[in-house]
């Protein structure tokens, strides 16, 4: 097994996670001077301004299984990398709050066929002892692309007479790097082979990846499953109705953790709790660096302990974290109480659903629909990613942060009976006997 090129080739193939992370994020530093700039309510910021790229999101899940599979993972996670830069450019330009949010929903495209492009290609190329490692890469380059985020906002805080437009600018110099990097990594040769039917380049993938295996007989492996798979049914088929709600619980207790509300807010929480302004932006990039470090975690014990176990870890975590940060918020403790226990809501995030989520999502469907098996799980998650950020501006001023944190921790109780009740282990199995095991 050629374990240094099939890593190369996840961690450059994860990157689109790097620009999905950064690109999700790095609005938050420029939230308050935007409401400022463009001054049309609380309504029209959340739901146009800051939740643009995640309506776009929602459009590039829904829509990115198509090119995925029509043109190949290779070739859709290119045009991602064009998406992004032509996104951040064009936001950092915009003059009006309609055109920032059109280029910004350009950039939502690109995260959300992010998350179908870059999981498949990595778990298809991804021996299964450590199949859970490598795609996990996808969500750790994530949350290094926050905390880049939290910590270039930091850092342009007070540069230029608009500083605002050099954060939101920063993403088009990893995006044109990412394009041309994306260039070097071969096709998918599951998706040569069932999609394209081209056995030659399959082989030729298939010898890079593992000389010492006989390519004739993987790829007999892998057509013997295509071969038994009925070609019209589709995930909405009965027999796919298990990893159907699999990945639609596991994307929707994902978003009602309230993590994407907290990224896209946490100044403005920060502030509420109490600290000023560059304080809160500080906390920020803290935020960023135990997100990474937990995920670190994550990335190591997902192969060992399992994803089902981190997700007992990660749902305890949450439970524990917004229940607090409820209370903190309903008393009235200011300071360094809410920051504390935010920093326990975002470790038990990061070692659990981060860095599940994808990893099982890009499992759990037979090859023949993992593209548009992921692109359900993603539209999912990203329909509920815009929808709270979008709601968040409004709820917490005419509820208060009390209420909605204590929500949230309401929602990750009912996660952690849906883990215990419902959830497979999916560890160290191959996808065509996941399949096999799920489709009973």
């Amino acid at each position: 097994m050629n374990h240094r090129k099939i890593f190369y080739w996840s961690i450059t193939v994860a990157l689109a996670g790097f620009l999905f992370g950064f690109d999700t994020v790095v609005i938050s530093g420029a939230d308050l001077s935007l409401q400022e700039l463009w001054q049309r309510g609380e309504l029209f910021h959340g739901f146009v301004v800051m939740a643009s790229a995640l309506w776009g999101t929602v459009v590039g899940a829904l829509l990115g299984g198509i090119p995925t599979d029509k043109w190949g993972r290779k070739k859709t996670l290119f045009w991602i990398g064009i998406f992004y830069f032509v996104s951040a450019v064009g936001s950092a330009l915009a003059n009006d709050p309609w055109v920032f949010a059109i280029f910004r929903f350009i950039g939502g495209l690109a995260v959300g066929a992010s998350t179908i492009a870059a999981p498949a290609y990595i778990s298809e190329i991804a021996p299964a002892s450590n199949r859970g490692r490598l795609v996990a890469l996808y969500q750790f380059n994530i949350v290094f692309g926050i905390l880049v985020a939290f910590l270039s906002n930091f850092l342009l805080k007070d540069f230029g007479a608009e500083p605002w437009r050099w954060m939101i600018g920063a993403e088009a110099l990893p995006a044109f790097l990412y394009t041309l990097m994306v260039l070097t990594v071969p096709e998918s040769p599951r998706w040569l082979l069932v999609k394209k039917q081209d056995r030659k380049a399959a082989a030729e993938t298939l010898r890079l990846i593992d000389p010492d295996v006989d390519p004739a007989i993987e790829m007999q492996r892998i057509e013997a499953d295509h071969g038994e798979a009925d070609k019209t049914e589709t995930i909405f088929s009965p027999k796919y109705r298990k990893p159907l709600m699999l990945a639609f619980f596991i994307a929707f207790f994902n978003q009602f953790s309230g993590i994407n509300a907290f990224l896209y807010y946490a100044p403005r929480i920060f502030q509420d709790a109490g600290l000023d302004e560059s304080s809160a932006l500080l906390s920020s990039v803290g935020i960023g660096i135990a997100n990474l470090l937990f995920t670190l975690i994550g990335l190591t014990l997902i192969d060992k302990l399992g994803r089902k176990q981190l997700m007992y870890i990660g749902s305890v975590g949450y439970i524990i974290s917004l229940s607090m940060v409820a209370a903190s918020f309903g008393m009235g403790w200011t300071g360094m109480a809410v920051p504390g226990f935010l920093f326990l809501f975002i470790a038990s995030h990061a070692i659990g659903q981060g860095a599940v989520i994808w990893v099982f999502i890009a499992e759990i469907f037979p090859n023949h629909l993992r593209a548009s098996g992921q692109a359900f799980g993603s539209s999912v998650h990203w329909w509920l990613a815009a929808l709270i950020p979008a709601l968040m501006p409004v709820t917490t001023k005419t509820i208060g942060n009390a209420t909605v944190f204590g929500f949230f921790a309401a929602m990750m109780v009912l996660q952690l009976l849906w883990v215990w009740r419902k959830m497979p282990e999916t560890k160290g199995v191959s996808l065509e006997d996941l399949e096999k095991q799920l489709t009973k």
